[in-house]
C-alpha cells in the first residue's frame, strides 16, 4: 500500500491522520522506535500547530479546523490530491477549493485523448477559462489557437473582445451569459485567482458587454447542452457540448463538442479537411 491509499469505510478525521502519521518515515539519524512512522510532534511541528491542539484533532476532540491549518496539515503529512480531498472530506464535509497552478501544458495521456477525437472539437480550459490544449477539429470550428500569443488563448477574452467571434454564433448572448455564469462558478470552486481577479476587471474595462451581463450575477454549473454555428464556408451546423474533469490536473476541464446528426458531422469533417492542392501551371 502507498503512503496515500485511501481510508476504510467510517474511518474518522483522527483516525486517518493517525494513520498517514504512521506511515510516514522519521528523518535518517533519529534511531530505532517503538511505534512506527512521525511521532504527533514531528507532525505539529511540519505543519506550525501546538502539540496538544494536534493530539487533541487526532483524539476527536475541538472544533473542525480552518482550510488553512487543512492545508499545513496535508504537506506536513506528504498527502497526493486524493488524500488531501479526503482531510477536507473528514475535517469539514466538503472538497478542498481547487488549488490555482501555472498551467502550461497537458500530460501525454490527455494529448492523446483530445486528438482521439478526430471529428469532434475538443480543448482543455483552466479555472480561467485560458485553453491549454486542443485537437486538430477545435482549430478548424473553433478557431486557430496556435496563431495568437498565450496570454490571448483565453475564452471570455476572445468572446468578448474578438468581434471574429460574434459572426459565426447566431446565439452569441445567450452563449455569452451561460459562459458567465459558468465562470462565476469555476473561479468561486477554485478559491479564487489573481488570474480571474485581472481577468474580470480587465473585461469591465473593455467590455460594455460584459459589465452587462457581469451585473446579472448569473451562475450555472457546465453540464451539456447545445451550440449552434453558421460558418461562411459550411452553413449552420449544431453541436453538443459537454464538459469533464481532468483527473489527476485540479481544475483542469476538458470541453468536447459532439456533432448532432450526419449532417452536422458532415460540416465538421469539410472543415477539418486540408483544403485540395492546387496544379501547377501547365499540369
Amino acid at each position: 500500500m502507498t503512503a496515500n491509499t485511501l481510508p476504510g469505510p467510517g474511518m474518522s478525521l483522527g483516525g486517518f491522520l493517525r494513520d498517514r502519521r504512521e506511515r510516514l518515515a522519521p528523518a535518517p539519524g533519529q534511531g530505532r522506535r517503538r511505534t512506527p512512522g512521525l511521532r504527533r510532534e514531528e507532525v505539529a511541528s511540519r505543519a506550525g500547530v501546538s502539540v496538544t491542539w494536534y493530539t487533541w484533532l487526532e483524539q476527536g476532540r475541538g472544533g473542525p479546523p480552518s482550510s488553512a491549518v487543512l492545508e499545513r496539515l496535508a504537506s506536513a503529512l506528504e498527502l497526493d490530491p486524493g488524500g488531501r480531498e479526503i482531510l477536507f472530506l473528514l475535517a469539514q464535509q466538503r472538497p478542498p477549493p481547487v488549488k490555482p497552478a501555472p498551467f502550461s501544458a497537458v500530460a501525454p495521456a490527455v494529448q492523446r485523448v483530445l486528438d482521439a477525437l478526430t471529428n469532434c472539437p475538443a480543448f482543455v480550459r483552466t479555472p480561467s477559462w485560458d485553453v491549454v490544449a486542443w485537437n486538430a477539429a477545435a482549430l478548424a470550428v473553433l478557431g486557430d489557437y496556435r496563431a495568437v500569443p498565450v496570454e490571448e488563448r483565453n475564452i471570455l477574452r476572445r468572446l468578448f473582445g474578438d468581434p471574429a467571434m460574434r459572426a459565426p454564433s447566431p446565439d452569441w448572448e445567450a452563449y455569452a451569459r451561460f459562459a458567465l455564469a459558468v465562470f462565476r462558478v469555476d473561479v468561486a470552486r477554485a478559491g479564487g485567482s489573481a488570474e480571474a481577479v485581472a481577468l474580470v476587471e480587465e473585461l469591465q474595462a473593455t467590455s460594455p458587454d460584459f459589465r452587462r451581463l457581469w451585473a446579472e450575477n448569473e451562475m450555472h454549473s457546465h453540464g451539456s447542452g447545445s451550440k449552434h454555428f453558421d460558418h461562411p464556408a459550411v452553413g449552420s451546423f449544431t453541436v453538443e457540448y459537454a464538459a469533464f474533469a481532468v483527473d489527476g490536473d485540479e481544475g483542469l476541464t476538458m470541453i468536447v463538442f459532439t456533432p448532432a446528426s450526419p449532417a452536422d458531422a458532415l460540416a465538421i469533417e469539410t472543415l477539418i479537411a486540408p483544403p485540395p492542392a492546387i496544379a501547377p501551371e501547365g499540369a
